[in-house]
């Protein structure tokens, strides 16, 4: 996991044109899709915004120069804890719905509702459209351009310090992890080999956990005390330079803002309120 942060973090330097947008165009069209998804009614009919939301990120993803196979990666990883979830859906009796039809019965009172796969599918349209764009996010800004963006929106300079910090020592952390495991390895020490003994393994593990927890509390007190050595207290906040949107990429916001609202507002009338049609024929 912590490989693959550094590796996310390595691809977020690149040098292609989404990679070179400001952060906060990027920050604002990701939650926009986020909020969009989120906001439509649960329905079967999320599959028409979802279509067009991911084929949005889709082309954005294009333009990136990162391989489809770096998303899939990305997107297996975090999959899980989502379908999880979802999967849970399907064995129980939604209030959204009246009636519920059994097509699967299974051992101990267990059954599955075609109501409940239809909310779990739709569940599962949104977690894909929004989890794409938080991948998309995070691979092409890098975690102090996100921090620098946010803080140009309008959040608190205290949070910006305060996860600016845990960010910057989260890689020092790796670091040290990162040392723990080559001693391991010169040291033909694996965790899940059979042929050392259980009791072993655990000892020396549990010698490997201490061991990083003092140095992580060491380095945190090393760090406290050289912050007060150069003026840190309460009020202290992390300077960012203001910095102007170029016209493009304020328009490229505009349009990408547009698209989204429009792609998930024309399905929600046309499904639910039936007013395109009327209002196209009366321009007609």
């Amino acid at each position: 996991m912590i490989e693959e942060l550094q590796n996310i973090e390595r691809q977020a330097m690149g040098n292609s044109r989404v990679h070179r947008l400001d952060a906060r165009t990027k920050i604002i069209l990701a939650f926009a899709a986020i909020i969009a998804m989120v906001a439509y009614p649960y329905s079967p009919d999320v599959i028409v915004p979802g279509v067009l939301l991911f084929a949005f990120f889709t082309v954005i993803w294009a333009f990136s120069g990162l391989s489809a196979v770096t998303y899939l990666k990305r997107l297996i990883l975090i999959l899980p804890f989502g379908i999880f979830i979802i999967i849970f859906q399907i064995f129980f009796e939604n209030s959204r719905y009246d009636t519920f039809t059994p097509i699967l019965n299974l051992p101990l009172g267990i059954h599955v509702y075609a109501e409940s796969v239809e909310f779990a599918t739709i569940l599962l349209i949104k977690f894909i459209v929004c989890i794409s764009f938080i991948i998309l996010l995070s691979s092409t800004t890098t975690m102090q351009d996100m921090l620098a963006g946010a803080r140009r929106l309008g959040m608190p300079s205290e949070f910006v310090l305060v996860i600016g910090l845990m960010i910057r020592y989260l890689f020092v952390f790796a670091e040290i992890y990162g040392k723990v495991i080559t001693v391991f390895e010169i040291r033909f020490f694996n965790a899940f080999d059979r042929n050392l003994p259980y009791r072993y393994r655990l000892k020396t593990l549990a010698y490997a956990i201490g061991s990083l927890f003092i140095r992580s509390y060491e380095q945190g007190e090393r760090t406290y005390v050289s912050m007060l050595c150069r003026g840190y207290s309460k009020d202290s906040f992390l300077r960012v330079e203001k910095k102007k949107i170029h016209a493009k990429e304020l328009c490229f916001l505009i349009f990408g803002v547009i698209f989204i609202v429009a792609g998930v507002l024309l399905p929600y009338m046309v499904y639910y309120r039936g007013l395109v049609l009327p209002v196209l024929s009366s321009l007609i």
